[in-house]
């Protein structure tokens, strides 16, 4: 089995000190939906939202067929070796329009993966993302000072409405590492199928 050419991307959300980061090995073969998919999973988003990526002057997404002339390209048929060929080498994914929560990807390096690894692979990364609906970054910032603060006024009811505690320096390494496994999986699962199909 030849080794397939790999993306590293670091993701980063924007405007968070210290910052929330990971880093995933992705197949330059892999859409930008992929991409949609890996992030979700890397960051620990749940696909509630809309969500679009911009590179350059373009953006990619879930285009509305009511609304034709929004200028957004399909993102499950653009894949990452396009982005690569134009020269991107830094864009930017946005989840929650609203929330806008927007994360900054920057490719690190392009070049052969191992051969016995099934991609996307998460590679590292630092601090536990965002809940869903925190309400921004403004209601990020207040959940995380009522969480760490017994006696806030909005402790016990945002503890409830989380779910228990938050523990903002965990990122949960072995959740977001089979996350992103999951999708490798499919991934893999789809392709043995797809030559199946074709050998017969």
């Amino acid at each position: 089995m030849s080794a397939e050419t790999i993306i590293r991307l670091h993701i980063a959300l924007d405007d968070i000190e210290p910052v929330i980061w990971r880093r995933v090995d992705v197949p330059v073969t892999a859409s930008l939906k992929m991409l949609h998919d890996i992030v979700q999973a890397a960051m620990g988003w749940e696909d509630y939202h809309l969500w679009h990526f911009e590179a350059g002057d373009r953006r990619y997404g879930v285009p509305d067929p009511t609304w034709p002339e929004s200028g957004m390209t399909a993102a499950k048929n653009v894949k990452l070796a396009t982005l690569i060929d134009r020269g991107v080498r830094e864009f930017v994914y946005t989840y929650d329009i609203g929330d806008d929560w927007r994360h900054t990807i920057t490719v690190e390096a392009v070049g052969p993966g191992e051969p016995n690894v099934k991609y996307p692979r998460f590679v590292d990364g630092a601090r536990r993302g965002p809940p869903e609906d925190v309400g921004g970054l403004p209601g990020f910032e207040m959940f995380l000072d009522a969480m760490a603060d017994p006696s806030h006024e909005e402790h016990d009811r945002l503890r409830e409405w989380y779910g228990g505690p938050y523990n903002a320096t965990d990122l949960d390494e072995r959740f977001t590492r089979r996350a992103v496994a999951a999708i490798a999986i499919r991934r893999h699962a789809g392709k043995l199928a797809y030559q199946k199909s074709r050998a017969q």
